[in-house]
């Protein structure tokens, strides 16, 4: 098997809005910096995403001295990398209630325009504590508004086969964006060999793999219209079905690695996996 490298790095600052993908990112204690550290919230401070608002994939992002929002119709917005010292309110995400800081009235109006419902930014302060899958791995491995895990992997390998399959079928390929991992990996391997893969060592930083990610609709949204397609769900249904879920890709939990910087080209181990 020829060398694994890091060939993709993204970051997703606010939850299920466009992603931005970077040449490298900071590690913190729960996920790489900037990493769904904002979400978007309804009048009841539940989470909201692309698996009922759709079009929130047309909300793009860029990081500069502040955090940077478009979307098509609707002016630019700015708001500040941090907030520490402002209103908190209660949120909901999967099930696990946390800590987060509400945004000034203008951004809650521009959100609340573009989506169309009751709704508001708001962002995780350092002080807001929320463990990893509900606390499965202990309350100190911590997550941000990620759906439970730090970090999503993918390798080339297992979209490749995908598009494959996509190609075969005559219909149309999908990027990897549509899957929104944070880690995106290259090397002559079999589609979704990561499968197997209990813990890796990439640049200075090692990752536990503990469970497989199970996909939802999101992936079935295109990017460019914000609308929802079958595709790519139907046909991984045909392949990567089983135990009431579709899976692509592997969670990942750093392992006291706060402070590492992840980069292109950064080479990837494999320390141990499920033997065949």
């Amino acid at each position: 098997m020829m060398a694994l490298t890091l060939s993709g790095l993204s970051v997703y600052p606010i939850k299920s809005a466009a992603g931005i993908a970077v040449n490298e990112a900071q590690m913190t204690p729960r996920g790489l910096q900037y990493d769904r550290r904002w979400m978007v919230v309804d009048d009841q401070g539940k989470f909201i995403t692309q698996r009922r608002f759709p079009r929130m994939a047309l909300i793009g992002v860029a990081i500069a001295d502040q955090l940077q929002i478009t979307a098509p119709g609707m002016p630019d917005l700015s708001v500040p990398l941090t907030a520490e010292s402002s209103e908190r309110v209660k949120v909901k995400v999967w099930g696990d209630g946390c800590e987060a800081i509400a945004l000034p009235p203008k951004t809650k109006q521009w959100f609340t325009q573009f989506i169309g419902i009751d709704c508001q930014l708001v962002y995780m302060p350092d002080s807001s504590h929320r463990p990893t899958d509900h606390g499965k791995f202990g309350s100190e491995n911590l997550v941000s508004f990620a759906d439970a895990y730090p970090y999503l992997l993918i390798s080339e390998a297992s979209l490749a086969g995908l598009n494959r399959k996509l190609s075969e079928q005559r219909k149309s390929l999908v990027p990897m964006s549509r899957f929104r991992p944070n880690l995106v990996i290259k090397g002559d391997i079999a589609p979704h060999a990561e499968d197997s893969w209990q813990q890796i060592q990439m640049g200075e930083a090692v990752f536990d793999l503990p469970k497989l990610c199970s996909r939802c609709s999101i992936p079935n949204v295109d990017l460019q219209t914000g609308h929802r397609t079958s595709e790519p769900s139907q046909t991984l249904a045909t392949y990567r079905a089983w135990d009431r879920g579709i899976w692509f890709g592997q969670n990942c939990i750093q392992q006291g690695n706060s402070g590492v910087t992840l980069r292109i080209g950064d080479p990837v181990k494999v320390l141990r996996a499920i033997a065949d």
